[in-house]
C-alpha cells in the first residue's frame, strides 16, 4: 500500500521500520520540526526523521497542517492510507479525509481507557495492572474512534514506563502490519462512552516524591515516571531520582532511610518503600546495590 507515515518520537520508529519492512511503499514521512537539543542547543531531528532519513524516505515536517498549501501537498500524495502514532500535530479533517482508507492511529491503551497525550505514564501511575494497543480509525475528537483492533497486555508489579513504552511500541509495531493485511475485513468498533478517561500531559511538578504519602501511590509515581521525568528526593541538598520501588513492609517513619540487608527502604505514610534504581545527581543512574558502593546514604529524604 502507499503509506503516509506521521510520528515523531522513539515510540514510533519500530513502527515505521515494520511498515518498511513488511513491503509498504512509505510515500513520506511527516514529524515534528527539529528542536534545540545538548548543551549546544542546536537543532536536533526527532528520532523518527532521524531514521527515516537512514532509510531514504522523503520527510516532511511542518509547523502546522491547518493551512490550504500544506493539505493540499498532503492530498496530493495519494496515499492509500495514513499511519500516525505519536506525531503531535492536530490532523485537521482534509487531512484525515484524504487518503482512500483514511488515518489510522497506534495508541498505547485500551481504548477508551486513557485518551490523550501520556496513556503509558497514568497507566503505571493509576496502579492499572493491564493495559495494551488499539489501532484505531482516526477522527476529529480525541482518540475518539473506532477500534479495528486491540491487544492486551500485564502491567508488572515494578514495570516502569519505559519498559511498557518499548514493549508497547513493538506490540504496536506488529499490530499495524496486521491490521494493513486484514484492512478490509476488520469491522470498526466504536469505543463505549463508560469508563473513559483522559491522560493529561505530564507536568514536572508531579515528580517531587511526598513520602507522608502510601507507599503504593509512591511507588507507582517512582515506577510511573521513570526514566522521564524521574521522581526525585531532596537529602543534604542533593536531588536524588528514584527509579524503580516496590512496596515493602517496613515500619519506618515516613521520609526516614534505612538500609537493610543491603538495600534501600524509605519510610511513607503507612509502610515504606524499597527503592531498587536511583540515580544521583551528576552520575549515571544504577541498581540500588552498585550505586550505593562507596556511598553512606543520608538519614532522611525529604
Amino acid at each position: 500500500m502507499k503509506i503516509v507515515f506521521m510520528g515523531t518520537p522513539d515510540f514510533s520508529v519500530p513502527v515505521l521500520e515494520a511498515l518498511v519492512e513488511a513491503g509498504h511503499e512509505v510515500v513520506a514521512v511527516y514529524s515534528q520540526p527539529p528542536r534545540p537539543a545538548g548543551r549546544g542547543k542546536k537543532d536536533r531531528p526527532s528520532p523518527v526523521q532521524a531514521r527515516a532519513e537512514e532509510l531514504g524516505l522523503p520527510v516532511r515536517h511542518p509547523v502546522s497542517l491547518k493551512g490550504t498549501p500544506e493539505q493540499d501537498e498532503f492530498a496530493a500524495l495519494g496515499a492509500d492510507v495514513a499511519v500516525v502514532v505519536a506525531y503531535g500535530l492536530i490532523l485537521p479533517q482534509a487531512v484525515l479525509d484524504a487518503p482512500e482508507h483514511g488515518c489510522l492511529n497506534i495508541h498505547a491503551s485500551l481504548l477508551p481507557r486513557w485518551r490523550g497525550a501520556a496513556p503509558i505514564h497514568r497507566a503505571i501511575m493509576a496502579g492499572d495492572t493491564e493495559t495494551g494497543v488499539c489501532i484505531m480509525q482516526m477522527e476529529a475528537g480525541l482518540d475518539t474512534g473506532p477500534v479495528l483492533l486491540r491487544q492486551a497486555t500485564e502491567i508488572g508489579a515494578t514495570e516502569t514506563t519505559g519498559e511498557l513504552h518499548d514493549w508497547l511500541s513493538a506490540i504496536g509495531a506488529k499490530m499495524i502490519v496486521e491490521a494493513l493485511a486484514r484492512l478490509d475485513e476488520l469491522v470498526p468498533e466504536p469505543q463505549h462512552e463508560d469508563g473513559v478517561t483522559y491522560a493529561s500531559k505530564i507536568d514536572k511538578a508531579e515528580a517531587r516524591i511526598d513520602w507522608t504519602r502510601g507507599s503504593a501511590e509512591i511507588v507507582r509515581q517512582i515506577n510511573g515516571l521513570s526514566p522521564f521525568p524521574g521522581a526525585w528526593t531532596e537529602a543534604d541538598g542533593e536531588r536524588i531520582k528514584c527509579l524503580r520501588a516496590a512496596v515493602t513492609l517496613q515500619d519506618i517513619p515516613a521520609g526516614d532511610v534505612r538500609v537493610l540487608a543491603g538495600e534501600l527502604h524509605v519510610g511513607s505514610g503507612d509502610e515504606a518503600v524499597s527503592i531498587l534504581t536511583l540515580q544521583r545527581a551528576g552520575k549515571k543512574a544504577g541498581d540500588v546495590a552498585v550505586v550505593t558502593q562507596g556511598w553512606t546514604p543520608p538519614q532522611r529524604f525529604s
